[in-house]
C-alpha cells in the first residue's frame, strides 16, 4: 500500500480557509520592512499566504489584513502586484 505524501496546508489570511501551499501566494516583509511576493515560498522574513483567488485578494486589500500579519504598512501596490500575478497565473 502506498503511502500518502502529505500536502502542506497553509490559511489564507483573508478567508481563513486552509488550502494546499501550492494554491497560495506567500507574501513576505524581509528585515528591512520590504513588502514582497515571494512566488518560491523561501525568501526569508516574515510571511502570510493569501489564496490564488481575485476575491480573496480584494478582501485582504479591503480589511488591509496583510498590514496586520506583517506588522508593517502594506503599499496598495502590493495588492495590485498580487491581482497581476494571480491573473497571469503564475
Amino acid at each position: 500500500m502506498a503511502t500518502q505524501k502529505k500536502i502542506p496546508l497553509r490559511k489564507c489570511v483573508a478567508t481563513n480557509e486552509m488550502k494546499p501551499k501550492k494554491d497560495m501566494i506567500r507574501v513576505v516583509r524581509s528585515k528591512d520592512g520590504e513588502v514582497s511576493i515571494d512566488p518560491t515560498g523561501k525568501k526569508s522574513g516574515r510571511g502570510a499566504y493569501l489564496s490564488k483567488d481575485k476575491d480573496a485578494i480584494l478582501l485582504a486589500k479591503k480589511k488591509n489584513v496583510l498590514a496586520g500579519h506583517l506588522e508593517t504598512k502594506v503599499d496598495d501596490s502590493v495588492y495590485d502586484e498580487l491581482l497581476i500575478f494571480v491573473e497571469n497565473g503564475k
